[in-house]
């Protein structure tokens, strides 16, 4: 039953006005078809889960506002908030569902204290802040652990994640930057930087996923700027990753915060080094810019090199992960590792002493004791 803000209560076919109790007395418009002694069905003691307040307040936001036409003539008319019901019946009876306009929460966040960005991937979100300068002053990763999930599950562990950042946008005081939905456009971009990431989005609810984080933004007063989402991953992982010793995906969100922001995506080094998913790196060296073109022109070639490199990486094996780090009981008995490659002076038995690499991260450096 659709509702009209010009209409008593909202409504015309179904009228809803509160009891002494607080509660809701709905007055039902029967169909001429049903033929019975009465038109109308009065539901008494009707309560609801959620938005209880935010139905009663707008019932009572009803009120008749005189005006005057071109013809002056006075007219009368009803302005409040529409009220729409729904009815539905399932195995275990009626279900009442109540939809209202929601009312536009007062902006507490502005441009000029920075931004906060956000790079989605099905299985966490990267998120970066900066000042407003562009410089990146913090950097966050939430997890999207869904798998296995039931339907239901998997939304309140994505709505709980972006409440938590919609309330870091308040507390900063700064706008939330997203990127424009474009699942094409963001498969592409992410087949440079990950064939695998790129299919899986395919099954990915992106859409869904933006419309919560609007929602969640648009009830805490955040205000959300959409940018284009072109080549955010490239400028990430070549300009921001190693530059400030963040992931691929934490660049791709300071990218974004920086282009809500309207900063420059010139290139910030003349030779690229790129994170991989398995702690490595790849290099390679970046394309001359021509300057009479736009900047993205640049970043497309850009692309293309660090697809290239992608690709070689994988068939030389780079993509093979490193060896887990020994344990730190193992390390105290003088435990040795053997490496799937023999560094320099193989033949000679290299043990660690107890202690030593407790306070070093275990990586692939090639180094002889390791």
């Amino acid at each position: 039953m659709l509702g009209s803000k010009d209409e008593t209560a909202g409504n015309q076919s179904c009228q809803g006005a509160v009891a002494p109790d607080g509660s809701l007395r709905l007055r039902l418009r029967l169909p001429n078809g049903l033929g019975g002694p009465s038109k109308h069905l009065v539901l008494e003691g009707v309560r609801f889960a959620y938005g209880q307040e935010a139905i009663l307040q707008a019932l009572s936001a009803s009120r008749i506002v005189t005006g005057q036409t071109k013809t002056e003539k006075l007219v009368r008319k009803r302005e409040g908030s529409a009220v729409r019901y729904r009815f539905i019946r399932d195995r275990k009876g009626w279900r009442l569902f109540a939809s209202i306009e929601a009312q536009p929460a007062p902006l507490v966040t502005r441009c000029l204290a920075g931004a906060v960005g956000v790079d989605i991937n099905e299985d966490h979100l990267a998120v970066a802040e900066t000042d407003r300068f562009g410089n990146l002053t913090g950097i966050r990763r939430i997890g999207l652990n869904v798998y296995g999930m039931s339907e239901e599950q998997a939304k309140a562990i994505i709505g709980d994640a972006y409440k938590e950042i919609a309330r870091a946008c308040v507390d900063a005081g700064k706008p939330l930057v997203i990127e424009r939905l474009d699942l094409r456009k963001r498969r592409t971009e992410l087949e440079a930087v990950d064939r695998v990431r790129a299919r899986s989005l395919s099954s990915f609810a992106y859409a869904k996923a933006i419309a919560m984080l609007k929602s969640a933004s648009f009830r805490a007063g955040v205000e959300v700027i959409e940018v284009d989402p072109a080549y955010t991953s490239v400028i990430g992982a070549v300009n921001h990753a190693r530059r400030h010793g963040i992931s691929s995906h934490q660049g791709a969100a300071h990218a974004v915060a920086r282009r809500g922001l309207g900063l420059s995506e010139r290139p910030c080094v003349r030779e690229a080094v790129v994170p991989t998913r398995n702690g490595g790196h790849i290099t390679f060296a970046l394309p001359a810019r021509n300057r009479a073109k736009h900047v993205w022109s640049f970043w497309a070639g850009v692309q293309k090199r660090l697809k290239a490199a992608h690709a070689a990486h994988v068939r030389s094996g780079g993509n093979r992960k490193p060896p887990a780090p020994l344990p730190p009981k193992a390390r105290a008995l003088g435990a040795t590792r053997t490496l799937p490659v023999k560094p320099r002076h193989a033949n000679r038995r290299q043990h660690c002493l107890a202690g030593v690499l407790d306070d070093l991260p275990w990586q692939w450096s090639g180094c002889p004791w390791f």
